[in-house]
């Protein structure tokens, strides 16, 4: 019997996970208590959350387990500086004190916070982290385990054999290579935020042209092991730039573009940003192919599991399964920094002896919701609000009418997707309907793609490359088949690609009996289905969350557990 708690914190998207006699009980990403985008900080709201969800306290803790080694990325830090100097004079101060201070001694600021002993807090490398996140979750015994991020302590990819609950390290590439800060840099040219900004380049990218190889291949030198390297005068990050490119990429690829200004893909100058985008994933897409491959013949499974930011590229995701050996690939919905609070978690787990979990079936991890304050709250705001006796039949009835709703449904999710916990749901049909969510609703750009959720045991009806390890999480794409591309307009992206969701009724109850409803009408399980958040703000969470948004943006209708809340006459 043990309760352990693992924690990713003080880079981005902190986040605690909490494992209960071996299985996974609960794990949030801090963001989604303090409202705060990628919020970096000490996770103590989320693992108040968790233990809350297992009705336990902290004089239940077991063990605290950090996503990494604080000492060694310290020594990293100030390596990488040193080595650079004199060109990082302005950046090592800012550099020492930020790692000589809260993240040196986040141990013991872990065991004060959560009221814990210092000696049950501990710390397991980044990487292994990430790989137990992703192999650990698993349904596989035995796998090959690729772990492509920013940078760890030292290690940016690696490579490990998951037998059992063992894993071992096979081969990696250090800092300052790193295909998570070549993605990071060019995100960053394109005038996108790093860190939320990378999901935004593949969606661009289908809109361009991979007219830039040549350029490319002077800043990613790739080989065919797996290996590469950067040309390091065109980037930054090793010298503690934040943009993390030199004025050598702008002389290459030219001036970086306004973060400022709207897109317009109609015009030559965007156009071309959409060139370097294309290149950019598509260039990604090789290396990460290689890396598989490489993988592959290190272990000589059948399986391979992905996990880090880069885990995240659902069109690499797609290619992997589709071109390397690999029979079937597995990624768990957080593959990013938070999914190393889960990794942690469960290796600490292992460690007082429990055995592995069960396969990870649905993300539904996260916050539960307060009806009863849902009443009350709506009531106050002037809401109106009825009882449903069947949540799913008064859903389809609304979507049947063309609306926009949405719903909130159980625990919230894990990972950044909407995965029918805290979702907006409309008809595929229409591409006005993506305009209005687009421009009014979401405030996002109009190149930005909308998933669709479909039931999981028709998904092959409508699209080809749905699988049953990737696609219940939204980690992968697929391709619309032609025959139904007109009646998935909303849904399906320039290239004719979709991020398919196929729920099941374990994975996302709420959503697939809503799905069964819907083919009731018109013969397709399908919605539209995006996350339920506003521009720049985290997906919502709790109950008051979800009606902040709900009085904030002009959705139709909103269903939070049996209540249908809409807006006063």
């Amino acid at each position: 019997m043990s309760t352990v708690l693992g924690i990713s914190a003080l880079y981005h998207d902190a986040a605690a996970a909490l494992v209960v006699d071996g299985e996974i009980v609960a794990a949030i990403q801090e963001e989604r208590l303090s409202r705060i985008k990628n919020d970096p900080s000490l996770p103590f709201r989320a693992a108040k959350v968790c233990l809350q969800r297992a009705g336990r306290s902290s004089r239940d803790i077991d063990a605290v387990v950090y996503y990494e080694n604080p000492y060694a990325k310290l020594e990293r830090v100030l390596l990488s500086l040193m080595r650079a100097f004199p060109r990082t004079w302005r950046q090592f101060p800012r550099a020492l004190g930020s790692q000589l201070g809260s993240k040196l001694w986040v141990m013991d600021q872990l065991a004060e916070g959560l009221g814990v002993e210092r000696k049950r807090v501990e710390f397991v490398s980044h990487h292994d982290s990430h790989a137990a996140s992703a192999f650990l979750c698993s349904p596989f015994e035995e796998a090959a385990v690729l772990v492509v991020d920013a940078v760890g302590e030292h290690a940016s990819t690696s490579i490990y054999h998951g037998k059992g609950a063992a894993l071992t390290s096979l081969q990696s590439v250090d800092y300052p290579h790193s295909l998570g800060l070549f993605y990071a840099a060019i995100t960053a040219f394109l005038g996108f935020r790093v860190n939320e900004g990378e999901y935004k380049v593949m969606g661009l990218a289908a809109y361009g042209t991979p007219r830039y190889r040549d350029e490319f291949a002077k800043l990613l030198l790739a080989n065919d092991d797996g290996s590469y390297k950067l040309d390091l005068k065109y980037f930054a990050h090793h010298i503690g730039v934040e943009n993390g490119f030199s004025r050598k990429l702008e002389s290459l690829l030219g001036p970086r573009r306004p973060s400022h200004r709207p897109w317009d893909l109609g015009a030559d100058e965007d156009q071309h940003y959409a060139n370097v985008a294309a290149t950019l994933q598509l260039v990604t897409e090789e290396a990460m192919l290689a890396l598989a491959r490489q993988a592959h013949s290190l272990v000589g499974s059948e399986y391979l599991c992905l996990a880090g930011g880069v885990a995240l590229n659902c069109v690499a995701n797609a290619r992997i399964l589709a071109e390397s050996k690999f029979a079937r690939v597995f990624v768990q919905p957080a593959a990013g920094d938070a999914g190393g609070a889960l990794g942690a978690a469960l290796l600490g787990a292992q460690k007082l002896g429990e055995k592995r979990p069960k396969a990870l079936s649905t993300a539904a991890l996260g916050v539960e919701l307060d009806l009863g304050r849902a009443l009350n709250v709506a009531t106050e705001m002037g809401l109106r609000v009825r009882r449903v006796d069947s949540p799913a039949d008064a859903v389809t009835a609304k979507l049947m009418a063309k609306r926009i709703v949405g719903i909130a449904s159980g625990p919230s999710e894990w990972g950044p997707r909407a995965l029918g916990q805290r979702s907006i749901l409309a008809l595929p049909q229409e591409r006005d309907v993506r305009e209005r969510l687009n421009r009014v609703i979401k405030e996002r750009e109009v190149f930005r793609p909308f998933a669709p959720a479909v039931s999981a045991g028709r998904a092959l009806e409508f699209f080809s490359g749905v699988d049953g390890d990737m696609s219940p999480f939204m980690t992968t794409v697929c391709s619309v088949r032609e025959a139904h591309a007109e009646s998935l307009q909303a849904v399906t992206h320039v290239d004719q690609s979709a991020r398919v969701q196929a729920v099941t009724a374990q994975g996302a109850p709420l959503l697939h009996e809503i799905l069964e409803c819907v083919a009731k009408h018109n013969d397709m399980p399908i919605v539209l289905n995006t996350s339920l958040n506003g521009r720049g703000e985290p997906i919502a969470a709790s109950a008051t969350d979800v009606l902040s948004f709900f009085a904030r943006h002009p959705i139709d209708a909103l269903l939070m557990g049996d209540l249908m809340i809409e807006r006063g006459s």
